[in-house]
């Protein structure tokens, strides 16, 4: 039985991938690399492991001494964690940290990815068993968008992707064609909290691809949560871009939108 790792994130999404991935006959390798991962993880691994973000040495050597020689990372580490100051870093951490040319979200995961690579483990495509979690084109719940606010996801596509080109973040918040918050270090569930609480109900939520997407990390997601931070702040309809953003807890999600009079579709530039 090939045995795959999983560097895991907070989220569904870990679980997602895991069980996938146990369905096609791999053994997963869980390593737990904040304190928030799932339960399920633990419960349903074949080997899982707490070990912190900042233990880079040890997560590698874990997943050597376990035979692993591909991994995925998924599941949202926030990236704020890198100006708060780690955690009792290892020496391996703080090398990596100290050759950064930036902060930036594609110089610190092509980072680790390399260090990876130094000791033969191969980071893999994140979407590798989750491609079925991607919408194609289409509106996903019952309520459709309105004119309007389909102006507001023609006009936010265009400005994430022109934020998510610059390695900015992927989401946006629009109301009126006007820009009410724009992803950053904050994170998607803490854009939209801002930008609809600005908007004050009726906001356009508008997340995608980065226009050169790494696939091995960082791809778009949504779920519970993101629909759960739209309800707080009253926005009123959630785009992605279809076939590049992965959807997971689909039907409680949806099944909560409807509820709450949200509007959930994939778009892509031709909307």
């Amino acid at each position: 039985m090939e045995k795959i790792g999983l560097l895991a994130g907070i989220g569904y999404l870990p679980v997602e991938f895991m069980r996938a991935a146990k369905k096609t006959g791999h053994a997963v390798v869980v390593v737990a690399v904040v304190n928030e991962a799932a339960p399920e993880l633990a419960a349903e691994a074949d080997a899982y492991y707490d070990i912190n973000v900042a233990k880079l040495d040890k997560i590698i050597k874990t997943m050597r001494r376990e035979g692993v020689s591909k991994v995925t990372m998924i599941g949202k580490v926030t990236k704020e964690i890198l100006f708060k100051g780690l955690k009792v870093p290892d020496l391996r951490a703080l090398k990596l940290l100290a050759r950064l040319r930036n902060r930036k979200d594609d110089t610190i995961m092509l980072a680790i990815v390399e260090e990876l690579a130094k000791d033969g483990i191969e980071v893999v495509d994140q979407t590798l068993y989750l491609r079925p979690l991607m919408p194609a084109a289409g509106v996903l719940t019952k309520r459709k968008p309105t004119a309007e606010e389909e102006n507001d996801i023609r006009f936010g596509f265009a400005a994430a992707k022109a934020i998510s080109g610059m390695d900015i973040g992927q989401t946006v918040v629009v109301k009126h064609q006007a820009v009410m918050a724009v992803e950053a270090i904050e994170g998607t569930d803490a854009c939209i909290r801002r930008g609809g609480a600005l908007g004050r109900s009726g906001a356009v939520v508008v997340k995608v691809a980065k226009p050169n997407q790494d696939v091995r990390f960082d791809v778009p997601a949504v779920g519970r949560t993101t629909v759960e931070s739209m309800i707080e702040s009253q926005c009123s309809v959630l785009a992605v871009e279809a076939g590049r953003t992965l959807f997971v807890e689909q039907r409680d999600v949806l099944e909560l939108a409807e509820a709450h009079h949200i509007c959930i579709c994939a778009v892509d530039k031709t909307f």
